[in-house]
């Protein structure tokens, strides 16, 4: 393992502000996965106007809550942040197929995973290595 300069460490601000945006996506998906784990009524008239079966909301819901808490722990906040954009592309696939709005169903998961990833690439040092951002 190598050690990093400071010019490699996140600052504390930045630090504080990925911890905020992945409070806000995680905020965001926890209670998206407990109301289909709870399998309220607007989610099951939601799966059933997306063509989904009524036996998949529990499934889903537990699938996202693991998925939340891999992208919490901050050893595999990386791969949780992977896992996360593969379950948003299958929420951006499910609106196009039904043709629903562009701005604010087909691509509210394009904004969350910007967000999710902007948390990451503040707070953990690897994905700024991953993708280098260099001013112009």
């Amino acid at each position: 393992m190598t050690t990093l300069t400071d010019s490699e460490v996140p600052t504390k601000g930045a630090r504080w502000a990925g911890y905020l945006l992945t409070a806000l996506v995680a905020a965001f998906l926890t209670f998206d996965a407990t109301i289909k784990l709870m399998v309220i009524q607007p989610v099951v008239d939601s799966f059933a106007r997306l063509g989904l079966p009524a036996d998949l909301p529990r499934t889903i819901g537990a699938l996202e809550a693991a998925l939340v808490i891999v992208y919490l722990v901050p050893r595999t906040a990386v791969l949780g942040g992977i896992l996360l954009t593969g379950y948003l592309g299958g929420a951006i696939m499910c609106h196009v197929r039904v043709g629903d709005p562009m701005f604010s169903h087909i691509l509210f998961p394009v904004y969350l995973g910007i967000v999710l990833w902007a948390g990451l690439y503040l707070r953990v040092i690897r994905v700024r290595h991953l993708i280098p951002v260099r001013p112009i």
